[in-house]
């Protein structure tokens, strides 16, 4: 008997086998009435292939599999196998050389630095959710707020270390307690993940994987994961994972050269390498390795409920020469820099994902200006459902570095990303990659002395909550973590038994309050969601500017002042004669200003400003923030 069929080589052939992790790699089953795992690894040009692990004592020549057909497919049923042992493809490469591979399918990894893969049964978790994943169906993420607390696992949170735990790690379950009574309290609607699949080293953050299949095992079993998934969900939070489609690493267990051959890889190192980082490309002209990630993207999504998937390095797959110097490429068919293979394998695999499953959402981390990225596939886009709008990003942390004094020279770092906020479905973002590598925590950005800082982090803050598109914010930074992230260590958490931390971050918090309650800052980010009030306000650094919801009804004002001086007469134009209520305040007492008992009703009377009929006046602080409803 043989699992893998004649239908399931068709289909793999032909890159749509999209539950093949169903059947290759190990899997529990029966044959003849005897219990044991089936073992199923593709390997094209291998000469012989066997597997080894605990159950046969590493025996190279124990258990050798056979060729279930042309294309390299080899299997077999080992009785002796069971749930939890350690195993290994033994390949045999056409050079005689032994190959001592980790299984590209597996569904656990041994815990590092091991690199064995671990016989592990996925299907016997009972799921709580239905509620969260029925209503995901009916959601729109267009329509639905989307505030994305990013988090790295390793480094979120650690226990002191011991002998049983020597880096300190939660665990899954843990971690799921933990981190959902965190995001809730602060009010995030999605957590996104780093560091989920396998990876051998600590310092890749996760984005060098060897196990596409397997959580990793540094915080707990792929029920443990299931479970921290669907104790978000039954918390109504949302989780993205970090999904890295792009490259891989070289490590001698993983993908690289697999049976001695270019395989998941490019076989030319022109198009097979990053010489930057090291790393191999995948190789999305061969319909087995397009169908390998496709399910891989889809085995997240189905088998573990996953919301979201944030695509790692788009541009690097989208540019032939990413990266590279003349004479490291090779143009496609045209003579151009497109990688045609990978447009396609996005336009097929967002197609797929968010067409078998309504309300997932497929992110693009995507630097470059390659047109219609979330744009429709049958329009020439690639169908993602949002993107990272990376130039926003520079402009903000250009603008938010300066002197106060310098910001009037350059107004328009603000100003210039509404010229193109709306060509696609963006994702604001202030990620890890913005803390890192002596760029400085978002705390330790702002200019000017302490008092100062907090108050230019509240400031900019409200912007980007005001601005629109989608939020997305790396962990720590809502609380001023001072130290840049590493994932060595836990975040600073002591900072908050400071009043200057604890104001911040409550001012944070009451932020993704106002941007959950409001239909105006999600429900529509387009240009008749936003208006300027006005944008041409340099001399002062002050922006003010209106959020209009659907109905018409709750719009928003915001008025943002970019310096420490005071404007107690200041003034802003409003749409209509109309009273405007204030509902945050960045200058009250709760955040560590001086304002108490300030007025929440304001009659707009009608006195030309900003060139509009009516308008309101308010004293407005240093670096202060007002937000009205009308």
């Amino acid at each position: 008997m043989t699992r893998f069929g004649e239908l399931d080589h068709y289909l793999f052939a032909n890159a749509t086998h999209y539950e093949i992790y169903k059947k290759m790699g190990a899997h529990l089953g029966k044959e003849n009435g005897i219990e044991g795992v089936w073992f199923t690894v593709w390997a094209p040009n291998a000469r012989s292939v066997s597997v080894i692990g605990e159950f046969n004592g590493w025996n190279e020549n124990a258990d050798v599999m056979k060729k279930t057909g042309d294309d390299g497919v080899y299997e077999i049923f080992v009785p002796k196998a069971k749930e939890g042992e350690l195993y290994k493809y033994c390949i045999m490469s056409q050079k005689g050389e032994l190959l001592y591979k980790a299984d590209p399918y597996a569904f656990s990894a041994e815990m590092r630095p091991g690199t064995a893969s671990k016989i592990a049964d996925i299907e016997t978790y009972q799921w709580k959710d239905s509620s969260w994943m029925g209503q995901r169906e009916k959601n729109d993420p267009q329509k639905n707020p989307v505030a994305i607390y990013e988090v790295h696992p390793g480094s979120w949170k650690k226990h002191p270390c011991s002998d049983e735990n020597p880096d300190g790690f939660y665990n899954y379950e843990y971690f799921a307690k933990t981190l959902t009574e965190y995001v809730r309290a602060m009010g995030y609607t999605h957590v996104e993940l780093m560091g989920i699949a396998e990876y051998p080293y600590d310092g890749s953050w996760g984005y060098q994987v060897t196990g596409y299949y397997a959580p990793t095992s540094r915080f707990g079993t792929p029920a443990q994961f299931k479970y921290l998934v669907d104790y978000l969900h039954r918390n109504h939070i949302g989780v993205i994972l970090d999904w890295v489609p792009a490259h891989f690493p070289k490590d001698a267990h993983g993908l690289a050269d697999f049976d001695g051959s270019a395989v998941y890889e490019y076989a030319d190192p022109r198009q097979g390498e990053h010489p930057d980082w090291g790393t191999k490309i995948f190789n999305y002209g061969r319909p087995e390795v397009k169908n390998f990630m496709l399910a891989n993207a889809l085995f997240w999504v189905e088998e573990y409920h996953i919301d979201g998937l944030r695509v790692d390095a788009v541009a690097s797959l989208l540019y032939l020469d990413y990266g590279k110097k003349e004479g490291q490429w090779i143009p496609n068919k045209y003579g151009g820099n497109q990688n045609l293979e990978a447009v396609e394998f996005f336009k097929h695999l967002n197609s797929l994902v968010t067409g078998r499953n309504k309300g997932v959402m497929m992110i693009a981390e995507e630097s470059t200006t390659w047109p219609k990225v979330t744009g429709d596939v049958h329009d020439g886009g690639l169908g993602f459902t949002f993107k990272w709008n990376m130039g926003w990003m520079h402009d903000f942390l250009d603008y938010m570095e300066l002197d106060p004094y310098f910001r009037k020279y350059n107004h328009n770092k603000m100003t210039f990303s509404l010229t193109y906020a709306y060509s696609e479905n963006y994702i604001l973002v202030l990620s890890h990659d913005e803390v890192v590598h002596l760029k400085k925590s978002m705390l330790k950005k702002m200019p000017g002395d302490p008092a100062h800082k907090f108050k230019n982090l509240m400031a900019g803050y409200s912007f980007m909550i005001g601005h629109p598109g989608k939020k997305l914010l790396f962990m720590g930074q809502d609380f001023g973590q001072l130290r840049e992230w590493s994932e060595q260590r836990e975040l600073d958490w002591y900072l908050l038994r400071e009043k200057s931390h604890e104001h911040l971050q409550a001012y944070f918090r009451d932020l993704m309050l106002v941007y959950k309650k409001y239909p105006a800052l999600y429900a529509n980010d387009t240009a008749e969601g936003f208006e300027w009030i006005n944008a041409d306000d340099s001399e002062r650094s002050i922006y003010s500017f209106i959020r209009k919801s659907p109905t018409g009804k709750n719009n928003l004002l915001f008025v943002c002042n970019f310096t420490p001086v005071d404007r107690p007469d200041y003034r802003v134009g409003v749409p209509k004669g109309k009273q405007y209520r204030l509902i945050l305040d960045s200058s009250d007492v709760r955040y560590g200003g001086e304002s108490k008992d300030r007025k929440q009703i304001y009659r707009a009377v009608k006195r030309e400003c900003d060139g509009r009929e009516f308008s309101i006046g308010y004293n407005l602080p240093g670096f202060g923030v007002a937000i009205f409803r009308y």
